[in-house]
């Protein structure tokens, strides 16, 4: 009886320390999960953030394609410095073949087939995710066929 006692014990020691091992688990689980989701509502936040921020850089570069002011220059390339420290790049667009992940074609236009002839619209990538899709003017070597 004594060891009928003992084995019962035993499984019940075991059974216990087996759920506790899994409540870890499981506890350990649910932190990475949260902090995945506070880097993700933090990458979110800065988004909404950057793409605000991208309104007055295409006022800033219009300003300085017109004005042609050093100081505005210095300014402008101050914070595309800074945009590009938090992860912000342009999408590379003039001369490239059209890609519609990356670009909108607003116009075709007599040029090079399928190459952008004209950036209407810059584009940005933050990480690996398309922030703002290039506006574009996409080349056809005939516009008559269509």
């Amino acid at each position: 009886m004594d060891k009928k006692k003992k084995s019962v014990s035993e499984k019940k020691i075991l059974d216990l320390e087996g759920k506790w091992k899994r409540a870890l688990a499981d506890y350990a689980n649910l932190e990475k999960r949260i902090d995945n989701e506070k880097q993700y509502f933090v990458k979110f936040c800065n988004a909404q953030l950057l793409e605000k921020l991208l309104l007055i850089v295409d006022d800033l570069e219009r300003c300085e394609k017109h004005l042609q002011d050093q100081g505005l220059s210095l300014t402008l390339n101050k914070l595309k410095e800074v945009l590009k420290n938090e992860g912000l790049e342009e999408i590379k667009a003039q001369g490239e073949e059209f890609d519609p992940q990356t670009m909108e074609a607003i116009e075709i236009v007599e040029g090079p087939e399928n190459k952008i002839i004209e950036v209407v619209n810059k584009g940005y990538h933050l990480g690996d995710r398309v922030l703002r899709i290039a506006k574009v003017k996409v080349g056809r070597t005939s516009l008559k066929d269509n």
